[in-house]
């Protein structure tokens, strides 16, 4: 299994960018899609993630972002809306064979490569 996030790029605060997630290989459709996030000098952090019909954001997030899947397609999609320089940093994507709606990196089995995303304030 292989991920390829790509989207990210360099927009000023209050603007928008949606990240995408292409799924190469095994992934079915029972696999939880998530979201992580790190920036420069702090740990990688949860972002949001999707299972079945069901998502979860992280506060600092929610009402911004919006996560969606593709299964045709093999591909998720993070749309961030209002973006905040606090959202500077390198965007993961993560998919877990388990299923579980999981906030823990631990969960997650298969990793991308991350995409930069950088607000300007």
């Amino acid at each position: 299994v292989q991920l390829q996030a790509s989207g990210g790029g360099l927009v000023q605060a209050g603007g928008s960018l949606r990240l995408s997630c292409a799924a190469s290989g095994r992934i079915f459709s029972s696999y939880a899609m998530g979201w992580f996030r790190q920036a420069p000098g702090k740990e990688r952090e949860f972002v949001t993630a999707i299972s079945g019909g069901r998502t979860t954001y992280a506060d600092s997030v929610r009402g911004r972002f919006a996560i969606s899947r593709d299964k045709a397609k093999n591909t998720v999609y993070l749309q961030m809306n209002s973006l905040k320089p606090e959202d500077t940093a390198l965007y993961y994507c993560a998919a877990d064979s388990g299923g579980t709606l999981s906030l823990s990196r631990g969960h997650y089995d298969y990793w991308g490569q991350g995409t930069q995303v950088t607000v300007s304030s």
